[in-house]
């Protein structure tokens, strides 16, 4: 009997009982993710999709969230591609780092942060590590208030905030609230409803606060503003949590991006930082970010240290080198951060043109809106104040792709489509 035969008829020659097992058997582990949901799909990818299968072609994609040059070409800093070349030269190795990744990247982050001049570094009262970007920051940040900030486990954010924010904070087990930021019949900021938030939240509470270029809307406090705010934040005792995920690439300047986290220090908060390396020196990949919180004695920082390298630990053990050692490379050398402050400034800059151009193209279409809030708002996103049929019909009519709040990348946009989408966004608002 060939070989095949004879194990159909060992196999049907088995016990009925322990076939039904078997085949039941065989029923469950099929059916172990049953009970799985489909997700809805991002938003942002959403876009992207729709767009490549558009075949206009003067279509534009502002959704994405990434600098793109003035060809819509992914941009990469010419201080980095000089920081690589040292880093190949120097033959390193692929040894693990630390925990907390690698020392002189956090002593370089930090110190971009809080200035040279701080003395929260001379003093060690920092307690600062190596992160997976901003969001491995976030991620971080929010592992240690739930696990040991002891007056609250609520943290508000502003509406609307970035949208991994709630994800990440509530992943963190800690809860989540609400404070007014974004005005839309100005399309500004509401310092008179943050205010009174801020004033009604209770006593050690953590407020989120994007440090510069707010996603997603552009939108920042003006200085004297800002000043108000750490004030109240004070007097009610409300612990500051910022995310600064754009120093330089808002203004151009790294100094006057951090005025907001240096001036809190300066009123005397300890605060907690997340950083991103991701926009400012186009390291979008490479996941370089950083997370400090300031403590109020080197011994404090210590005990703090010590906590959060065991909640990383079971995380993901230890960071990433390259893009931290990239980093590291360009903040210790005063050449190439000099060269690094430039191309930083070329990247912010060209955002700040085109919100100029694109508010001088819907004057050129005969708009009679108001759109100051285009060249007032700052960073890589505006919002447009576009409601979502507005944005149906940019999208159906224009092929110009944005997300449904009327947010756009201003990213996106250069001197080659601007003109286009002047004319689309006049033509479904006028």
């Amino acid at each position: 009997m060939a070989l095949q035969s004879v194990a159909r008829f060992v196999a049907y020659s088995a016990p009925f009982h322990a076939r039904n097992a078997l085949a039941a058997t065989q029923t469950r582990s099929t059916g172990w993710w049953s009970n799985v949901e489909m997700g809805p799909p991002d938003a942002i990818l959403g876009v992207t999709e729709a767009f490549k299968k558009d075949t206009n072609p003067k279509k534009i994609n502002l959704g994405v969230g990434a600098y793109r040059d003035d060809n819509g070409k992914p941009f990469v800093l010419p201080s980095i591609r000089e920081a690589e070349k040292i880093v190949y030269e120097a033959h390193m190795d692929h040894e693990y780092a630390g925990i907390t990744g690698l020392p002189d990247f956090c002593k370089e982050a930090a110190g971009l942060a809080f200035g040279e001049d701080n003395t929260i570094l001379k003093e060690k009262l920092n307690v600062t590590t190596q992160a997976i970007s901003g969001t491995g920051a976030l991620r971080v940040g929010t592992s240690v208030f739930s696990k040991w900030f002891g007056p609250s486990k609520t943290f508000y954010v502003p509406t609307p905030t970035w949208g991994n924010h709630l994800p990440i904070i509530k992943h963190s087990g800690l809860d989540v609230k609400s404070y007014r930021y974004y005005k839309p019949e100005t399309c500004g900021f509401d310092f008179e409803g943050a205010m009174e938030d801020i004033n009604n939240m209770p006593e050690g509470s953590v407020i989120l606060l994007h440090a510069c270029a707010h996603n997603p809307t552009g939108v920042d406090p003006k200085t004297e503003q800002w000043k108000e705010m750490s004030q109240v934040i004070k007097k009610k005792g409300i612990f500051p949590f910022f995310d600064m995920a754009y120093q330089g690439f808002a203004s151009g300047d790294v100094n006057r991006d951090a005025f907001a986290v240096r001036h809190f220090v300066k009123d005397g908060h300890n605060v907690a930082l997340a950083q991103s390396f991701a926009k400012n020196m186009g390291l979008y990949g490479e996941r370089a970010g950083a997370f400090t919180i300031t403590c109020s004695s080197a011994e404090e920082a210590e005990r703090l240290m010590s906590q959060v390298k065991i909640l990383i630990r079971p995380m993901y053990s230890n960071p990433p080198v390259h893009g931290a050692r990239l980093v590291k490379t360009v903040l210790g050398s005063a050449a190439l951060k000099q060269q690094w402050l430039g191309d930083v400034k070329l990247m912010a800059d060209r955002i700040i043109t085109m919100r100029q151009s694109l508010k001088d193209g819907l004057a050129k279409e005969g708009s009679s809106r108001n759109w100051e809030h285009i060249t007032d708002q700052i960073g890589m996103f505006c919002y447009t104040g576009l409601k979502p049929d507005q944005v149906e019909r940019m999208i159906k009519e224009f092929s110009v792709y944005l997300t449904k709040d009327g947010r756009i990348s201003v990213a996106g946009v250069t001197s080659k489509n601007v003109g286009h989408l002047a004319h689309a966004m006049h033509e479904v608002t006028k």
